[in-house]
């Protein structure tokens, strides 16, 4: 059965001409970088002690990280220079939960692997799309990004100073005035000032590459984001091939987590999609998944079977959805009729709510928020991407105060959009 999702994706890729060009994987030379990053000397090398605010083209202190309200409350211990070797970030290990120490000692204990490093992982939606944001010590975290990156002391400093690092590939159209982003989608979410871009960890997916993690905050961030702590693993292989490890790797997490190589031209098994903002992830619960290659993914069974539902509510009639969102989107569409604005939403114009995938079918874009069943596309043709569209403002008010937020005020607009952003009984 082809759903109104679908029939969406199907009616933008005919628009567009079909989809885009694969994204192709290319070596990242000097100047390049140099490019990404500021404070290159002649010699590509990145200058440890390159700290100035200028280098990193932001506007605040990277010292004090005063980017922000409240920055110093969020600060931790600055790094000092890079004096330790690096690692290449070979495989990613993560998990909805803490992981326990005893798994993280059996993943070092395994022959061929080189270090491992414990981080807080999870899922943010921001402006449209779903990065992975990790919550790291700045100064351990450096070690397993690239050279480029982990050289730039600058980037470390800020990161420290409580402000947000993006990755080089994060667009800039999720940035908002004063170099702000707002890391989630509730108004409550808070708004972090952007400190430097820099490569970060990357995933190659056959010909394509892509960020495995979008954004750093630090570990006092992470707290405030509601991201589970240490849920996650950064595994070095260095020079062993990491599929060679993967079956001691496996017996090592004992199924208590996913594996997932993030080394070039390789990709295996199954990964775990999980949200910042407890009240959120909590009501609409955590999931394994497989990539099918076409731009959609498979959750498991068993969270499907507990958290996806087919009910009726009112003005659209039956809808598949995540039972943790329904009771708010059947209350805000009951207020909607209740107001006599109930011919402001059409039916046939519906386009879906429950659509495992990846936001344009992009890996890179991160997984959309349909994937968990908690986001709704309504009066699809009136309300087009990058428009200020037609909806009704008393209809979006009252989706509002029943925890939705509205894609129309995104930078980048999608005013048909509306996803549940907390929690609302």
């Amino acid at each position: 059965m082809v759903t109104g999702a679908e029939n969406w994706e199907m009616w933008m890729r005919r628009g567009a001409g079909g989809r885009p060009p694969a994204r192709l994987i290319v070596a990242v030379a000097a100047v390049v970088a140099c490019a990404l990053l500021a404070g290159c000397q002649g010699d590509g090398i990145i200058d440890d002690d390159s700290t100035t605010a200028a280098e990193s083209g932001t506007g605040s202190d990277p010292d004090t990280g005063s980017g922000d309200s409240g920055t110093e409350a969020y600060t931790v211990a600055a790094p000092g220079r890079l004096d330790q070797r690096l690692y290449t970030a070979d495989v990613l290990i993560r998990s909805a939960e803490t992981l326990p120490e005893e798994l993280t000692d059996r993943v070092r204990a395994v022959p061929g692997v080189q270090a491992v490093l414990p981080i807080s992982l999870a899922s943010a939606s921001i402006e449209g799309r779903t990065l992975d944001v990790a919550a790291v010590d700045p100064a351990e975290f450096r070690r397993f990004t690239p050279d480029v990156s982990a050289r730039a002391g600058f980037v470390w400093k800020r990161l420290a100073g409580g402000e947000v690092v993006l990755d080089s590939d994060v667009s800039r159209r999720l940035v908002g005035k004063g170099d702000m982003m707002q890391l989630g989608a509730s108004d409550k979410a808070p708004s972090v000032h952007v400190g430097a871009y820099a490569p970060l960890v990357s995933q190659a997916k056959g010909v394509q590459t892509f960020p495995a993690i979008s954004a750093a905050v630090n570990v006092k961030r992470g707290e405030q984001l509601g991201i589970p702590e240490n849920n996650a693993l950064l595994v070095s292989t260095g020079d062993n091939t990491p599929s060679k490890l993967r079956k001691q790797l496996e017996r090592a997490i004992a199924k208590q987590a996913t594996l997932n190589i993030l080394a070039r031209e390789f990709n295996l098994g199954a990964e775990t999609a999980n949200l910042t903002g407890m009240s959120v992830t909590s009501a609409v619960g955590t999931f394994e998944y497989t990539d099918n290659g076409d731009g959609t993914v498979t959750p498991e069974a068993g969270w499907v079977k507990e958290y996806i539902r087919t009910e009726s509510v009112p003005i659209l009639g039956d809808v598949t959805c995540n039972k943790g969102m329904l009771p708010q989107l059947r209350g805000a569409l009951t207020e909607i009729q209740r107001v006599g604005l109930a011919s402001e939403i059409h039916a046939d114009e519906y386009a879906g709510c429950y659509y495992p995938r990846y936001i344009g079918r992009d890996p890179s874009n991160g997984l959309s928020l349909h994937s968990w069943g908690i986001a709704v596309d309504l009066n699809v043709p009136g309300n087009l991407r990058g428009t200020v569209g037609e909806m009704d403002r008393g209809v979006v008010a009252i989706f509002k105060r029943w925890g939705f937020a509205w894609g129309g005020d995104w930078n980048y607009t999608d005013p048909m959009h509306f996803e549940m952003a907390r929690v609302v009984r």
